[in-house]
């Protein structure tokens, strides 16, 4: 590749139009948008930006934020290149703009971008778009009718077509040197007619993006032509929590005179604390002048082998007794003796108590759930509900493609709650909420009680479907999750006015309506309430100041739907709260045979998921029982003379 280097007259004249103008803009890219970028040129090399700012306008024909400002770009301390140009865009366009900003931010039309001599205070969202102080404007659209009253408010009389070729998103819209636009394949970077001065591109590369603590590998950096004199530069690889104190090597890099690329090797320390995953960001220092990055910010996970494991199980191996609950002396004191309406009135008051509930943002849930949805059996994992499987918690879903990912579940789902999107997705932290009530009914958008970590495409796959014969889980599920998502129900359905639960599967577009509530009924003794639900009801209670009652006391929902609607409730009849007792069923999961320890003598029946007995025996100590079942899920019942207990029981 050769460097073209032209006089300043013949930049200059090579420019028939303002003195800065967009360039060139792609909305609409073969990713999923994460390649989007505006290029900005003016007519003078290294112009400074100060006092510019970049409006992204809807051009909705109709509704709140009809031909409204929906982002901003504030350019103050940016300037234009050797050629004039200015790229801002995603991470992954190439060359990395100058600039970034989120991926899938610009909308695909027809919509329109404004450059404004302005502030970016000056356009807080929604502001309708206005000409005053526009230095120039481009209205746009993939396909779409014209958006004529947005031109109108922006004094254009073109819309350009993204797609004008009919080549999807493979186009993006350039201006021609008469200031006329025409489609073609994008030219981040460059002018849109191959003038200018050429960079020597320069891109990281490394083996992979997964290592363990301990590994080495090596970081490779490769210039498009030979260096005319030697290339240094430096890089860091610090990002958050990941620092000096992780790694060892060269970060200094030197490609000499008539070469092309470098490496360097880099090392991970071994080290004992447990740090959970890191991630580490290879990034370029400053560069001298004819270079430029052709990608950047290079992530390599690392994963940290000094994971802990709770003393509790997962629900495919459950444990109970070991978690006790955090709740506050006298917490559930206001259900005792009541029954039907007025115990549910009386849970709701408690649930849902403006004085003292909280509600936190969208945001916020996906850190409750990295605390609340832990996997046992490794800390830097989270316990997907449905496929029954841990998975990293830095895997969590960020971009549109949700394969390999773990995402947020609403059990409740949000299209038929009614609160889709009723919370900020910008997480603020534990001590920053609102308050709620009752009738708050977009505070169910992030309400921690009935959300849970998930893999993306089984969530994509249940969709807002009634638990039951309607989705009763991947095929292979053990359903160790069944009686979860009953509890989480049955707290929704008391928890918020407007949400109820109903036999049979109501249709989907009958608001606030879920099923089946039969189901549900038998789920919740089939599943019992188990330490990892304890666990997380202890965490969900930390951040919101409630709890779900239907997990510290299963049997309450029988009270309030079920066998035993209108009698009234007292917690010191409720299964497994009997005091001073204390359990143990093992080996479970079980071969052959099990033991039963913690009491001297009792009755032990063994039942199937669909509620058939199979196996009755009395409990002699802790002599061991034979039980020669099938491999599966059962529900083992202890019958003591101070009351019933209920636990899971996997026969391998």
């Amino acid at each position: 590749m050769k460097y073209i280097y032209f006089t300043l007259l013949m930049f200059v004249g090579s420019v028939s139009y303002g003195q800065l103008v967009i360039n060139e803009l792609d909305t609409d890219t073969p990713s999923t948008d994460d390649h989007e970028f505006i290029e900005l040129r003016s007519t003078s090399p290294n112009f400074s930006l100060n006092g510019y700012v970049l409006v992204f306008y809807n051009g909705a024909a109709t509704g709140s934020t009809s031909n409204s400002s929906y982002y901003v770009i504030d350019l103050d301390g940016f300037t234009t290149d050797i050629n004039g140009l200015i790229l801002i865009g995603n991470q992954g366009v190439s060359p990395v703009p100058e600039k970034l900003f989120p991926q899938s931010i610009m909308q695909n039309g027809a919509d329109a971008v404004a450059l404004y001599a302005a502030n970016s205070n000056d356009f807080p969202d929604n502001t309708l778009a206005t000409a005053t102080n526009l230095i120039d404007a481009l209205v746009y659209d993939t396909t779409d009718p014209d958006a004529t009253g947005l031109m109108g408010l922006l004094g254009e009389t073109v819309q350009i077509d993204e797609n004008a070729n009919a080549l999807g998103t493979t186009q993006s819209i350039q201006r021609k040197n008469d200031g006329a636009y025409e489609v073609k394949a994008p030219t981040p970077g460059a002018h849109n007619d191959g003038s200018g001065i050429l960079f020597n591109g320069i891109t990281i590369s490394v083996l992979s993006s997964l290592y363990n603590e301990g590994d080495s590998f090596n970081v490779t950096f490769t210039t498009q032509t030979p260096v005319a004199t030697n290339l240094n530069f430096s890089f860091t690889i610090n990002n958050g929590s990941f620092n000096g104190a992780d790694y060892t090597g060269n970060l200094n890099v030197m490609i000499p005179t008539g070469s092309s690329s470098f490496t360097t090797l880099i090392t991970l320390t071994d080290d004992s604390n447990d740090d959970g995953d890191e991630l580490a960001r290879i990034t370029f220092g400053n560069l001298p002048t004819g270079y430029n990055r052709l990608n950047d910010f290079f992530e390599i996970r690392v994963i940290d082998n000094d994971f802990t494991s709770s003393l509790w199980g997962t629900p495919l191996n459950p444990t109970y007794g070991l978690v006790t609950s955090t709740m506050s002396s006298g917490y559930y004191a206001t259900l005792e003796g009541k029954s039907g309406a007025m115990l549910k009135q009386a849970i709701q008051d408690i649930v849902a108590d403006p004085a003292v509930v909280r509600a936190q943002n969208y945001g916020d849930v996906e850190f409750i759930l990295k605390e609340a949805d832990e996997n046992p059996l490794n800390s830097n994992e989270v316990f997907l509900m449905y496929v029954e499987q841990g998975r990293a918690k830095y895997k969590f879903q960020t971009s549109a493609s949700n394969v390999g990912t773990w995402n947020r579940e609403h059990i409740f789902p949000q299209s038929r709650g009614g609160f889709a999107d009723g919370t900020s997705s910008d997480a603020d932290g534990i001590n920053i909420f609102l308050p709620t009530s009752a009738d708050d009914l977009l505070a169910g958008h992030a309400d921690a009680h009935h959300i849970r970590a998930e893999d993306g495409p089984e969530n994509s796959s249940r969709s807002n479907r009634d638990y039951g014969t309607d989705y009763n889980g991947p095929a292979g599920s053990q359903g160790s999750w069944h009686g979860d998502v009953a509890r989480s129900l049955f707290y929704m359905a008391v928890r918020y006015n407007g949400l109820s639960l109903v036999n049979g599967n109501p249709p989907d577009t009958t608001a606030g309506q879920l099923g089946d509530l039969a189901t549900l009924l038998v789920w919740n003794q089939s599943d019992p309430s188990d330490d990892f639900e304890m666990n997380r009801n202890n965490i969900v209670y930390n951040w919101q100041a409630n709890r779900n009652p239907f997990i510290d006391f299963p049997d309450l929902a029988n009270y309030v739907w079920g066998s035993n609607f209108g009698q009234p409730w007292y917690s010191n009849l409720s299964v497994n709260e009997i005091e001073g007792i204390n359990i143990v069923m093992y080996p479970n999961p079980a071969n052959d045979r099990i033991s039963i320890s913690g009491i001297a003598s009792g009755k032990l029946e063994i039942y199937g998921i669909s509620g058939n007995k199979l196996l009755s025996s009395n409990i002699s100590g802790n002599t061991p029982i034979l039980i020669n079942l099938a491999s599966g899920m059962y529900m083992a019942k202890v019958s003591t003379p101070s009351g019933t207990f209920v636990k899971k029981l996997v026969v391998k």
